[in-house]
């Protein structure tokens, strides 16, 4: 391994001391020394449905495509969106592969695909913004203890339980939810 995070899950500590990413599960989607990038896959934007979205770019969604949840994928360009989605769906260059069984597009193709029947990826998610880090940021954050890092687990990214995602990715660990604290120590 080349020591990259890419691919991987990061789930939040409790007492991460950021509001925006407590109790957070966020998939990986680049890690280099440079930067680092993922999204938030565990919460819901409340006041916006796919079919807003949709429609704020003149594309009609069929309803049950419509009614479909748009995450909160981090604080970095909350305006852009970004679909996670299996790889079905390819939009050549404008798709970047993040494991063998998960993919990245971030271009109106993708989302004029989820709008055909037929046409779109199996399965995914829509993220409005993404989390990001500069060169070292993310590795002193897991120095510090601030974030667990899992396997990716399409079932933590597509399912529709995103207030039981945090947990789930814990639990995936062999960790129970409950023995953890925000403290650490250092020996």
């Amino acid at each position: 391994m080349d020591g990259s995070l890419t691919g991987k899950i990061l789930i939040a500590m409790p007492g991460i001391g950021d509001p925006r990413f407590e109790r957070s599960v966020i998939v990986m989607c680049m890690h280099t020394p440079e930067a680092a990038m993922g999204l938030v896959v565990n919460k819901v934007k409340e006041e916006i449905t796919l079919g807003d979205v949709l429609e704020h770019l003149g594309v009609e969604a069929p309803d049950p495509i419509a009614s479909r949840p748009v995450l909160e994928g981090g604080p970095v360009k909350p305006d852009r969106g970004y679909v996670l989605h299996t790889p079905d769906f390819d939009a050549g260059d404008a798709t970047q592969i993040v494991s063998p069984e998960l993919s990245l597009t971030a271009t109106r193709d993708v989302l004029e695909a989820l709008a055909e029947t037929g046409a779109p990826p199996q399965r995914y998610v829509l993220a409005l913004g993404y989390a990001g880090w500069s060169a070292g940021q993310l590795e002193s954050e897991l120095h510090n203890n601030v974030w667990l890092v899992g396997d990716l687990e399409r079932g933590i990214i597509f399912d529709d339980a995103h207030d039981k995602k945090w947990t789930r990715a814990i639990r995936g660990l062999g960790i129970d939810p409950s023995m953890l604290t925000g403290e650490s120590g250092r020996a």
